[in-house]
């Protein structure tokens, strides 16, 4: 075989090896084998519109897998139950196991039900993000991590978020298990005072970071998943998502939100605070108002006193305060738009 370059150069997704032979004058490559960190043999399955009655794992229609922790539904619906795609993503409802088998996914009317009445949570599939976040604030070589997306500051000065506490936990879970999940909607507060993430209600306004922290707390915890406050990290790998998954733009991330979120300047806007998942232009990826309407405290800091607030609200314009934009207010300030959302870490 003749050779033609000085150097081969083979690209995959990370965990393909590759073997190398020859056969005669061909040299033969052969991708042999994705050793990937979210393959679940000794899990439990559990499949779309099926209770989870252990930590299960459910492999979509494309192949592509998710852990379930238990006490939740899958839903039955292609759109929310479709692991990696544009506009699509897997989304778990914490339904009583005795009310799904009462279900009509293919009917609209019962969806909404759903939406309305049980919380929602959604898998964000960090195994198919670029390395480009980071966790120390130097080095970007994450998939799971922050993300630099207008020139932030990220220093013991600036913009930081240790790595302690629960966010090791997360890395330590989304290493295992490929991604983990964050509430469809802002909490809300149900009829009964509990947190809730679901389409139609008001969202949990003023609260400071502490109660937010210490209610996000409350919504999951058990010997499988606990819930938590968003960190920073967690809020930039949902943006890594909604871009790669061609979703949104880096344009609409970084500079421009006001098309798909509740801003001062947006097309016919409100200009208040209104109900979660209020308008379907609002939704990326299943996930309701990530822009817009109200802004939400994260587990970030700037400097040594201040939490950062991200998402933009109803305030400001869309070009002003995209979602990518780091704000930060004193953590023992409560604010008429200032809301907060979960995400769950599983064990």
């Amino acid at each position: 075989m003749t050779n033609r370059h000085k150097k081969i150069v083979l690209e995959a997704e990370e965990g393909i090896t590759f073997d190398v032979s020859e056969a005669g004058e061909t040299l033969v490559i052969r991708a042999r084998s994705i050793a990937t960190d979210n393959d679940y043999p000794n899990l439990p399955t559990v499949a779309a519109g099926e209770y989870a009655e252990e930590l299960s794992v459910y492999t979509d229609k494309d192949g592509n897998q998710a852990v379930v922790p238990p006490g939740w539904t899958v839903s039955g619906v292609d759109k929310e139950n479709t692991i990696w795609g544009k506009d699509v993503s897997l989304v778990i409802y914490r339904i009583p196991k005795k009310a799904t088998r009462l279900i009509q996914w293919a009917n609209s009317e019962d969806i909404e039900v759903l939406k309305k009445n049980y919380s929602q949570f959604v898998w964000v599939p960090v195994k198919f993000l670029e390395p480009d976040g980071t966790l120390d604030g130097k080095e970007f070589s994450q998939k799971f991590g922050r993300r630099n997306y207008q020139d932030d500051d990220f220093s013991d000065d600036g913009f930081n978020e240790p790595l302690a506490g629960g966010l090791v936990e997360q890395v330590k879970s989304v290493k295992k298990y490929g991604g983990f999940y964050i509430s469809r909607y802002d909490i809300s507060k149900s009829p009964e005072g509990e947190p809730q993430s679901v389409r139609g209600a008001m969202p949990w306004v003023n609260i400071d970071f502490h109660e937010a922290k210490s209610v996000a707390e409350t919504i999951e915890n058990n010997g499988v998943s606990r819930s938590q406050l968003t960190y920073g990290a967690e809020y930039d790998t949902v943006l890594a998502w909604l871009i790669k998954s061609e979703c949104k733009t880096l344009k609409e991330v970084a500079e421009d939100s006001t098309k798909w979120g509740n801003h001062w300047n947006t097309n016919g806007p409100p200009r208040r605070v209104v109900k979660t998942g209020s308008c379907e232009e609002w939704c990326a990826n299943n996930i309701y108002d990530f822009a817009g309407n109200v802004d939400e405290w994260t587990q970030e800091q700037n400097g040594s006193s201040c939490q950062v607030i991200r998402g933009g609200d109803c305030n400001y314009d869309g070009d002003y305060c995209p979602v990518a934009y780091r704000d930060c207010d004193n953590p023992g300030s409560d604010c008429l738009s200032t809301g907060f959302r979960v995400t769950v870490c599983i064990k």
